[in-house]
């Protein structure tokens, strides 16, 4: 990429993201937009806007930038509040190295004289190579100030990680610590539970273990059905009462002073309603409901006794009691009885409660084994993409395209945006396989999942995107040697990351002016709001079902935000240019997102910070691919000092080892000081947290007297005085 392509890519984000800042300022004001700039707001039962609507189109800054930690906690959940903690961190790691890079490291390398490296034939962007490391010649004892920066960055990042470890540990217990009655604190999930003794069911079965266990505290279980058919029959049940509660509407809405008696809506019974006998919506749906609710009915009594699974959940009288028992071990061997702390009710995925102890590990390890492939086998088409889209390639491969690509300015634009444009939407198409792998092997909850895929997802963009695109343009060339000699590999690395510094650069300024211009904005639903609600919507529920934006989406979020910084790091002594952009990124992002997690998104589940040593471990994994780097760009430069990076990759491993003994456990089980520090004299409903965990298909008045959902009432007034 020559140098007015990057001016070109540069000035063009920057001009949409200011163009698309101004939009939101103008679209938000407007009343009919507020469900789309402010529906976590009007939830909430806030006001939309805070002040007046003829405040400066730039008064969401200043109200991101006031806005503490409590208020998002409050407004948003502590999740987010763990993420801005990592956004801070990865712009604190940036900053701090910024200080000292820049103004140590452009001065050695800007002065520095090696011709070899200005000779390019490509027209490559040699004014940036003149303040990079691979303007340094070789053996050159300026070298040490590329080694000396190389350690300063290392160490910023420990501190940083240090501090953010210990910060979001006290924030995840405050919120345990937090007032309040949650069903899960209660809870706790057992699974791989053993065949019942003749004679016994599997609640019997399990009533009797854990009152044998606990019996001062157990209050009572819900065993875990399969509900498949019990959903299935209620999702279509729920579904023809929304197109009754459509049919109505438009009923109501046909009734006009010429004509009262208005025009009742029909639809065909066949595929789709295109097709089939043409019958009236109301009668129909009313006779649908009619036919549904006693088979509903019929199917919860089969399954709530027919079809019970080797899960429960078991319920305690108080927090302490479920905590401990979560984190007991309950039998000798380790595939029976096995328990973990329940999630929210909200968050369970049913149907993978019931997979047996060996199912689930045969499936962690065949999900592994299809994502490595995946991995492997995607980095192809990523290579190609990266090898195709450059100019040079792109008229070798389509030479009726030379006339038009040798024109100045359609070059330039080109060079600008096709390798970024299309590498980030073929990265659009991956996350909803990934989510789907990470469910197929057997996880019981959502934020599991969501770490899970979040996990896959930073794997796959760092080796396909970072690496793909840093050797993808010598791969094809060199696979042979790479498969004779991998350790040539790093060598290959390291010759190739001078030469895609740029762009790596343009695609960092691509995503966070492009990307958060089009996040601020909300362009995107805005449309798809106003189209939906103008043709579609009939009822109320529609209207909201159409603006609710879902939460922030850390499944996908969190990597890229990974991978932007895995590049800045890896770059950031080769070519110390890109810090401020890396920057901008976080800076911009922190602002962004704050205002978005304030006002827009609705978080859907509740963590307590679960995701924080996943990032941890992550932004480590992208260091120490950063020492590995920079060990095998000195090796290429021929500096004698090079093995002094090695202390550094031994100390990023120590660093990981030493934070997951420290802080880990405290993540994955609620430690018991702090619920015996609540002291907490609240009387908990059980009742209402017992039937916070029953299926929305099982759930029915006139299973109360049921097996599975009994209820000791005789015994609860004089049970419940011991609660506290």
């Amino acid at each position: 990429m020559d140098f007015s392509s990057f001016v070109t890519s540069l000035t063009t984000s920057l001009i949409i993201f200011i163009f698309l800042v101004f939009i939101f300022a103008w679209l938000s004001r407007k009343p009919s937009n507020e469900v789309i700039y402010y529906p976590n707001r009007i939830l909430k039962g806030l006001e939309p806007v805070n002040g007046k609507r003829t405040r400066s189109p730039f008064s969401w800054i200043g109200e991101a930038l006031k806005a503490t930690e409590k208020d998002v906690i409050t407004m948003a959940g502590v999740d987010t509040a763990v993420y801005f903690v990592f956004l801070s961190s990865a712009l604190g790691i940036l900053v701090l190295s910024g200080v000292m890079l820049l103004p140590l490291l452009l001065p050695v390398a800007g002065t520095s004289k090696n011709e070899a490296s200005h000779t390019n034939d490509t027209g490559a962007f040699n004014n940036l190579n003149k303040l990079a490391m691979g303007n340094i010649p070789e053996k050159s004892l300026r070298l040490w100030a590329f080694l000396i920066a190389t350690y300063w960055v290392s160490f910023v990042a420990y501190y940083i990680l240090w501090k953010a470890y210990k910060h979001v540990s006290d924030m995840r217990a405050a919120a345990l610590e937090a007032p309040g009655q949650k069903p899960e604190q209660f809870t706790i999930l057992v699974r791989d539970i053993p065949p019942a003794p003749k004679g016994q069911t599997i609640k019997e079965q399990v009533d009797s273990y854990f009152k044998a266990l606990h019996p001062e505290t157990f209050y009572r279980s819900m065993v875990v059905t399969d509900h498949k058919e019990a959903y299935k029959i209620w999702e279509e049940l729920e579904g023809y009462k929304k197109k009754l509660a459509r049919a109505e509407a438009i009923y109501t809405k046909s009734k006009t002073v010429s004509k009262v008696e208005g025009t009742r809506p029909t639809n065909r019974t066949g595929f789709l309603g295109l097709v089939g006998k043409k019958v009236d919506t109301i009668d129909f749906c009313n006779e649908k409901i009619k036919e549904l609710v006693p088979k509903l009915e019929t199917e919860q009594n089969i399954t709530i006794k027919e079809k019970q699974q080797p899960s429960a959940l078991i319920f305690f009288n108080n927090k302490l009691a479920a905590a401990s028992a979560a984190q007991t071990l309950h039998a000798q061997m380790i595939d029976t009885w096995t328990v973990m702390e329940a999630p929210e009710p909200c968050q369970l995925i049913w149907k993978n409660i019931p997979f047996k102890f060996y199912q689930r590990q045969l499936r962690q390890y065949t999900v592994y084994g299809i994502v490595f492939l995946t991995v492997v086998f995607y980095m192809i088409p990523i290579t190609v993409i990266s090898a195709f889209t450059t100019l040079n390639n792109l008229k070798k491969l389509l030479p009726f395209l030379k006339p038009v690509v040798n024109q100045p300015e359609i070059r330039t634009v080109l060079e600008a945006y096709l390798p970024q444009i299309a590498l980030i939407v073929f990265l659009a198409l991956l996350p909803t396989l990934l989510m789907f792998l990470s469910k197929a092997e057997g996880i019981p909850s959502e934020s599991h999942a969501v770490r899970a895929t979040s996990g896959k997802y930073f794997y796959f963009t760092v080796f396909n995107v970072f690496l793909g695109v840093t050797i993808g343009g010598t791969l094809i060339s060199s696979l042979k040697t790479i498969l004779d000699k991998p350790k040539t590999i790093v060598t290959m690395l390291g010759t190739s990351l001078p030469a895609n510094a740029t762009f790596f650069l343009t695609f960092v300024a691509l995503k966070f002016f492009v990307g958060y211009g089009l996040e601020l904005s909300r362009l995107i639903p805005l449309i798809i709001y106003h189209l939906k609600r103008k043709y579609l919507c009939k009822t109320e529920a529609e209207v909201k079902e159409a603006w609710a934006p879902g939460n922030l989406g850390f499944a996908t979020r969190v990597p890229n935000d990974m991978l932007i910084i895995t590049i800045v790091l890896c770059y950031s002594v080769i070519a110390p240019v890109i810090i401020p952009f890396g920057v901008v990124y976080f800076g911009l992002g922190w602002l962004v997102i704050r205002n978005q997690a304030l006002n827009v998104y609705i978080p859907s589940y509740e963590s307590n910070g679960r995701m924080w040593p996943h990032m941890h471990t992550r932004i480590l994994a992208a260091l120490i691919l950063y020492q590995v780097t920079m060990f095998g760009y000195f090796g290429l430069k021929k500096f004698l000092y090079a093995p002094l990076v090695i202390p550094l990759i031994i100390m990023s491993f120590i660093f990981a080892y030493v934070c997951n003994k420290r802080f880990y456990l405290a993540f994955c089980f609620t430690p018991l000081e702090i619920i015996a520090r609540q002291n907490n004299k609240e009387i908990p409903n059980m009742e209402t947290i017992f039937e916070a965990y029953v299926p929305p298909c099982l759930n029915s008045d006139k299973f109360d007297d049921a097996d599975q959902f009994e209820d000791a009432r005789s015994q609860a007034a004089s049970r419940t005085r011991s609660f506290a």
